[in-house]
């Protein structure tokens, strides 16, 4: 049932909407109502949904994730694997299905492959034999035996002592061509609007305002028809207030935190190079133009990417999230670089990720503005839409 990248990620945001608009909110509320000073323990998806039988002790955004992982792998959406009854009725997501018992099955294989076989290194997983087919192939295609190589920038591969320029070479031509170093040590922080087109605004271009401040916070506010969308992270911690996440307040945890401290540094590049312990420089293309790649890496965490074409600006970032069935991908493409304060800003980039792609364009940037600490702050419970 193969049907293309846009059901996949139309799938998986309705999936999205609902295993978390009706599934248990009452439980996952109230764990989110904690005074703001006390500390809170992620809660775990079998906290927060109804009938989790195998993927218990994760916690809710990687739970999401691993949803993401199911449709990439097989080329399905929420109603492939969940009823169809569903879309109009958010509890009944919680019914059981075969292709539901199928996927624990599934899963309960693939943990004990991994186990016997890789010392528990999740070396195999769903993507690993369906490649995108509800139905792994078990006849050699011809065709892909013979055909020209399609080469994925996303997995190319970086040895130790690869050729080419130094980490140092490359960051040093990435500042130049942002404005040199004096220029960008002054931008320490700024606000931005502008526009937001993704799924969970049904395709639709809302507006957004920006807050970021050096070294490191961020805060995104994408305003849709059910309400605002908030995105923060302080410089140590991260959440998600939104309408149509599986909790009012999701704390994010593991890669998605990482994610979003990477987020958060691009806003102010000088701060990317002391943010990883390792670097290797690589090289492949993308739309047939050469590139650079740093990969920056950091202990028991998944190695990040990032690309620089041949100006020398960051053209894209892939970033990995581990999963308990897997690593998932984000990879975000940043262009239309316009000054601002004398230092050259991204003005559109586009976020691809496993459970939805996004789309944003500034409108306008004002650098070094005095922003209130509480807006980089723990946000509130979204509230739920009527």
């Amino acid at each position: 049932m193969k049907s293309g990248s846009m059901r996949i990620l139309i799938g998986v945001i309705m999936a999205t909407l609902a295993c978390l608009l009706g599934v248990a909110f009452a439980r996952g509320q109230a764990a989110q109502t904690a005074p703001a000073g006390q500390a809170q323990r992620p809660q775990m998806a079998e906290e927060v949904f109804t009938n989790v039988q195998v993927l218990k002790g994760i916690p809710v955004d990687e739970f999401m994730d691993t949803m993401g992982m199911f449709a990439a792998s097989l080329s399905l959406n929420c109603i492939d694997c969940h009823v169809a009854e569903s879309v109009d009725k958010w509890e009944r997501f919680a019914d059981e299905t075969p292709l539901k018992r199928t996927a624990r099955t599934m899963v309960q294989m693939v943990t004990a492959i991994n186990k016997q076989n890789f010392k528990g290194v999740r070396s195999v997983t769903c993507y690993t034999c369906h490649r995108g087919d509800l139905r792994p192939k078990v006849v050699p295609s011809l065709v892909v035996q013979y055909s020209a190589p399609v080469e994925d920038p996303n997995e190319v591969d970086i040895p130790p002592n690869a050729k080419g320029p130094s980490p140092d070479e490359v960051f040093n031509k990435y500042v130049q061509a942002l404005g040199g170093a004096q220029r960008l040590a002054s931008l320490t922080s700024f606000s931005a609007k502008g526009a937001f087109i993704g799924f969970e605004t049904e395709q639709t271009k809302v507006a957004m305002d920006l807050l970021a401040k050096a070294p490191a916070q961020r805060t995104m506010i994408v305003h849709t028809r059910l309400g605002d969308s908030t995105r923060v992270y302080d410089g140590r911690a991260a959440w998600v207030a939104a309408p149509d996440k599986p909790l009012p307040l999701m704390t994010l945890t593991g890669g998605n935190l990482e994610g979003a401290k990477i987020d958060a540094i691009v806003s102010f590049p000088a701060q990317i190079k002391q943010a990883f312990a390792q670097w290797r420089v690589g090289a492949t293309a993308i739309d047939d133009k050469e590139v650079v790649v740093l990969q920056g890496t950091n202990p028991r965490q998944p190695p990040v990417n990032f690309y620089f074409d041949g100006s020398g600006l960051l053209i894209r970032v892939v970033r990995l999230v581990d999963t308990a069935v897997g690593r998932v991908p984000t990879q975000i493409d940043y262009s239309d670089y316009r000054e601002v304060a004398g230092v050259k800003m991204p003005f559109h980039w586009t976020t691809t990720w496993t459970d939805g792609q996004a789309t944003v364009d500034l409108t306008e940037v004002q650098p070094n503005v005095t922003i209130d600490a509480a807006r980089f702050a723990r946000p509130a419970p979204a509230p739920r839409p009527n």
